[in-house]
């Protein structure tokens, strides 16, 4: 079938063709057209990925041709009373499919530049080292970020890491794209079908090309997965950690204990996030082995009383979900990702967000020295002990006396091209005129505007704070405001009444 199409050929009539003759060659043309498409559609999907690009140059010069056709008869058609504007197929009343039109990707950029130009990707992003917040942008490319579940949250993230240029990504993920994941971000309704995995390597290499992408389509809770998933967190000893920070992105307790374990056996930092089953609630947290709490330092309330997590789960009853909340935690988790990899800013410990409430609580969670996970333990009398060593010492205090030179600094843009300057505020100028000392006269026990720093006003307007000295007693007296013996419960209670 794709060496008939692929050896067909159309002959163009020559310049003398009548014009009637011409209509017919074109509506010929238009027949051959949609054969052509008609066997393409029943191609294999292979063979068409094969054939794709040579398609569109025959499609391509199809359509060129039969537009020198059509305009050759333009003339003629036009004394015939026909409408040139018309082809042959809108004449007739049919549209020939369109072909998706290709896009050449994005080429890769060897080194970031903070040129501000449009064609430069990485200028918005090299703009932080301008103005102060990061000292060396580019060394983001050298950084490599695990992502284990290609869900709501953490497809998302790997967006964000890949817009932001992060050197490598790992994702983990054992499900597929369905069409029930469309009411959540990134991933698209053609994908369905698709790993996750694989969907989502699709789409970021299209977005950044710079970023290495591997896939892994596991279910990590398995002994076989989880045997997997640490092999391919290490180098070539299978002791040591090849990635910089591990992002738990899923939704179940058993897959957090399973990167609690590979964690805590790496000694890898690692980042977990959660959205509640309601879908209005959820949080981010750093867990450093030894250094903070692991996942079973303080476990969850239902683990912690012993309930089975899989009788949670009710047959035709699911977790709500919606994409702004995802999208929020998915955002607050790569901002501290960055944090973290850039050595900017403070590292939140844990940072919960309520969206019913707009709260955003934080926390500081201590490791549990009886924890039940004996590696834990283990892990905090090795943590101690590094930081107490000289060198942490000596590290410590310099980062501290870092943040005091940074805070005694002038601001950042004391010079600038835009004449901005900063002055300091006059301390005292308006407590001097509540202290007594303003020169104009008072109307009513109330200082007048000639009375605050030799601020003025209009006529006929004063400013309304009192005097230390207070408000006169015969003005209050007059105004029949006096000392009450109630106390304030007593006039609530009298207020209710009156209300009541």
């Amino acid at each position: 079938m794709a060496d008939t199409w692929r050896r067909s050929s159309i002959t163009i009539m020559s310049e003398n063709t009548s014009p009637s003759s011409g209509i017919g060659r074109a509506v010929e043309l238009t027949q051959e057209l949609r054969k052509l498409q008609e066997s393409v559609e029943l191609l294999d999907q292979s063979l068409i990925q094969d054939n794709v690009l040579k398609l569109q140059e025959q499609v391509t010069r199809i359509s060129t041709k039969l537009k020198e056709t059509l305009s050759k008869i333009s003339g003629p058609s036009r004394a015939n009373g026909s409408d040139p504007g018309l082809s042959v197929d809108e004449a007739r009343g049919t549209h020939p499919k369109s072909e998706p039109t290709a896009h050449a990707a994005r080429p890769k950029v060897e080194k970031m530049s903070a040129e501000v130009v449009d064609s430069n990707p990485y200028s918005r992003l090299m703009a932080l080292q301008r103005m102060g917040i990061v000292k060396d942008y580019e060394r983001i490319r050298s950084k490599t970020v695990a992502v284990v579940g290609m869900g709501g949250v953490g497809s998302v993230a790997t967006e964000m890491l890949t817009r932001c240029g992060v050197g490598g990504l790992l994702m983990y993920d054992y499900d597929k794209v369905e069409l029930a994941n469309m009411n959540r971000l990134f991933f698209r309704p053609e994908q369905c079908g698709m790993t996750k995995t694989d969907a989502a390597a699709q789409t970021l290499s299209g977005i950044n090309p710079d970023v290495k992408l591997e896939s892994y389509t596991m279910n990590i809770t398995t002994v076989e997965g989880f045997d997997r998933f640490k092999r391919s967190l290490t180098q070539e000893d299978g002791e040591t950690s090849r990635v910089d920070l591990v992002l738990s992105c899923v939704d179940n307790y058993e897959a957090r204990i399973t990167i609690n374990q590979v964690c805590l056996e790496l000694n890898q930092t690692w980042m977990e996030s959660g959205v509640s089953e309601d879908a209005v609630s959820g949080h981010i947290q750093l867990l450093v082995p030894g250094g903070c709490a692991c996942f079973q330092c303080v476990p969850p309330l239902v683990v912690a009383s012993g309930i089975d997590e899989s009788t949670l789960k009710r047959e035709g009853v699911c977790a709500a979900s919606l994409p702004t909340t995802m999208g929020i935690i998915a955002g607050l988790l790569v901002q501290n990702v960055l944090k973290y990899l850039l050595d900017f800013g403070v590292v939140g410990r844990y940072l919960g967000y309520n969206s019913l409430k707009d709260f955003f609580p934080t926390m500081d969670i201590k490791p549990n020295p009886g924890c039940v996970n004996s590696l834990c333990v283990k892990r905090q009398a090795l943590y101690k002990e590094l930081m107490s060593s000289p060198v942490a010492l000596a590290a410590a205090a310099a980062k501290a006396a870092a943040e005091a030179e940074l805070e005694a600094t002038a601001p950042v843009h004391e010079e600038n091209e835009w004449g901005i300057e900063v002055e300091a505020d006059v301390v005292g100028a308006v407590g001097q005129s509540a202290a007594g000392g303003n020169s104009g006269p008072a109307h009513n026990g109330l200082s007048t505007c000639s009375g605050v720093a030799g601020q003025s006003l209009a006529e006929g307007l004063q400013f309304s704070m009192p005097e230390s000295s207070g408000i006169d007693e015969a003005k209050l007296k007059a105004e029949g405001i006096g000392e009450l013996d109630a106390g304030v419960n007593d006039l609530m209670a009298q207020l209710a009444a009156l209300s009541g």
